[in-house]
């Protein structure tokens, strides 16, 4: 069941570290296996802040020369895929030239459709052009670069699991991002997720960031030792609530 858009709303006050922090501490997912980035992405709208929203999927190839006439309906077909999903959304698009791009899948007139469409950004492994005019329709893009042209864009495949910055995104999945890069949250996860992420924020801010503030005129010696109590007090509040021992 999709989270209230008052819950959305409220994870997207956050960064998506702080997300991680609270969804480490409640998941029974080990933390290595999370679905976030590997590699390194940039954030072309990092002004506009976090964007959350559910996948929507769709794998391109801008070399191909043949797709549209293997299907010359896919354009259509994919965007009623999207218009079927509930929103927010995000658009996940994993390119198929990687790494060597040829033209760009997002511009103004394709963020402008699908900002129409529901949806308040993409993550795409591929590239990205017309930037100042994706910002002014309100369509936030994480992307790997920049490119000038757009080729042969038109989808290959859409609502299925894709690759993307070295991790697999599949559709419906909901996903926090900005530009630290992008987690990806377990389905059973999400209910939970926003209380986990104020519960461990309020607990970094009670103990460790307090002990650290609070140092002017002590020691060296006395400032270790209240950030080490204060990491004790952030542990044994983080296995009380969660039974988990969290970052520090």
């Amino acid at each position: 069941m999709a989270l209230s858009h008052e819950t959305i709303l409220k994870l997207g006050r956050w960064n998506t570290p702080s997300i991680y922090n609270g969804w480490e501490a409640m998941t029974q997912h080990e933390r290595l296996t999370a679905s976030f980035n590997r590699e390194e992405v940039r954030d072309y709208m990092p002004r506009m802040g976090p964007m959350v929203g559910y996948a929507v999927t769709v794998v391109v190839q801008p070399s191909d020369r043949q797709a549209a006439e293997r299907n010359s309906n896919a354009t259509k077909e994919y965007r009623s895929y999207v218009a079927s999903v509930p929103g927010p959304k995000i658009v996940v698009v994993q390119d198929l030239d990687k790494p060597g791009y040829v033209g760009a899948f997002w511009g103004e007139v394709n963020s402008t459709v699908h900002r129409a469409l529901g949806c308040t950004g993409t993550i795409t492994d591929g590239t990205i052009r017309d930037i100042d005019e994706m910002t002014g329709a309100g369509f936030k893009a994480i992307a790997a670069r920049l490119c000038v042209g757009h080729a042969y864009v038109t989808p290959l495949e859409w609502n299925c699991p894709v690759s993307v910055f070295g991790t697999t995104v599949n559709p419906g999945t909901l996903i926090h991002a900005d530009k630290h890069g992008f987690l990806a949250i377990p389905p059973e996860d999400e209910e939970a997720l926003l209380e986990a992420v104020v519960f461990m924020d309020s607990n970094e801010c009670r103990t460790m960031i307090s002990a650290a503030r609070n140092s002017v005129g002590r020691t060296p010696d006395e400032i270790v030792e209240r950030v080490t109590t204060a990491s004790r007090e952030f542990r044994e509040a983080t296995r009380q609530r969660f039974s988990t021992s969290g970052e520090w």
